[in-house]
């Protein structure tokens, strides 16, 4: 690594941050680790304009870790409804309970403490440890990556193990260890700011001396490996109703949403067709036709994961009597916005709350 490039790149990255830098967030300057911690948390794999009011509440809500950890699941499953990647939501719940039931509520002082609690990368180890206790470990996210590989010209592929560590090292190498925690924010910043997908290289303080702006390259930084295939899914779901009740059920085992609700259902092997659904009903509900009617107009919807595409099809059913099914709960059509749901089966939800009559459904 050109060690004057460098030297120069930190320098210029520094100054920019303390004159120029106008990019505020509600977390930005914060000391205190249990908030910083939970803006990590909510940022994984989120945009910062998507989490900014979800951590708000989360604050306003549970303004220290002991509110956090003595809060019931469904309250804060519902309070991260439609923000994705649920297992944050469980692992955020997880560290709260141990942090205050095995460490006195004292949050770890050392990357490596920070590093040992549940959902906690690298990435948001370095990041709390620095901007917490200004503790010289270098962030590495995908803003980084992208910073550093354009910096440098760097044709490394960073979703390789072996571009992974060179980045880190990379990345740890250039920190000054007396400015961690304001190096590492200024150098998120200008990923997010300057030096995005689609570089603003014209108002760059740096554009006379990055290796990939003098090379024209910018755009062709960082290297990628192949991306996996996406997956698509299709899920078949009846809204099952009587006289003002409604079953849903939570879901378990290690999927997509778990611990979140869903109505009774079943995955199916591809999308479902016009003449099959009476036939689907059918096979799920195991009761005689007369005991049944189709009283809505079914809802089709799709959600798009990471590497997924998930396809809902929801049909609304009046049943003449309720039903047991295997972990089905029969709860009231005005309780359902109170239970936590995948973002799209939210959306449907508030259909069938708004819609919802004595005796049955309207349409949808």
């Amino acid at each position: 690594m050109d060690k004057q490039l460098a030297t120069a790149f930190v320098e210029g990255l520094l100054h920019w941050n303390r004159l120029h830098n106008k990019r505020h967030m509600p977390w930005k300057g914060e000391k205190d680790p249990y908030k910083i911690w939970l803006s990590e948390v909510i940022l994984q794999q989120t945009r910062v304009e998507q989490g900014w009011a979800y951590y708000e509440k989360f604050v306003q809500q549970y303004p220290t870790i002991q509110h956090l950890a003595a809060a019931p699941d469904d309250e804060v499953f519902k309070l991260w409804e439609g923000l994705g990647y649920y297992s944050r939501c469980r692992n955020l719940l997880h560290t709260a309970r141990y942090v205050v039931q095995e460490l006195n509520g004292v949050f770890p002082k050392t990357y490596e403490g920070i590093l040992a609690l549940k959902g906690v990368g690298p990435y948001t180890a370095a990041a709390i440890a620095s901007f917490a206790y200004n503790a010289p470990h270098a962030v590495v996210d995908g803003n980084v990556y992208r910073v550093l590989a354009r910096i440098f010209n760097d044709d490394t592929l960073i979703d390789s193990t072996d571009g992974k560590k060179h980045f880190a090292q990379r990345a740890q190498s250039l920190l000054p260890a007396d400015k961690a925690g304001e190096y590492n924010q200024a150098l998120m910043d200008f990923g997010a700011t300057l030096c995005t997908p689609y570089p603003h290289c014209a108002a760059c303080f740096f554009n006379e001396h990055c290796g990939a702006y003098r090379q024209q390259r910018q755009l062709l930084l960082p290297q990628k490996s192949k991306r996996p295939a996406v997956r698509e899914r299709y899920l078949f779901y009846l809204a099952l109703q009587h006289k003002g009740q409604i079953a849903i059920r939570k879901r378990t085992g290690a999927d997509v949403w778990q611990n979140l609700y869903e109505f009774w259902g079943t995955e199916l092997p591809g999308p479902v067709k016009g003449e099959s659904v009476q036939t689907m009903v059918a096979q799920l509900l195991d009761l005689p036709g007369d005991a049944y009617d189709f009283s809505g107009l079914a809802v089709n919807k799709m959600q798009r994961l990471t590497h997924q595409i998930i396809h809902f099809f929801v049909i609304a059913i009046r049943l003449k009597r309720i039903v047991e099914l295997p972990g089905v709960i029969w709860i009231p059509v005005s309780d359902l916005t109170r239970y936590p749901f995948p973002k799209t089966l939210a959306a449907v939800v508030q259909q069938l709350a708004a819609v919802q009559e004595e005796g049955g459904w309207q349409k949808i």
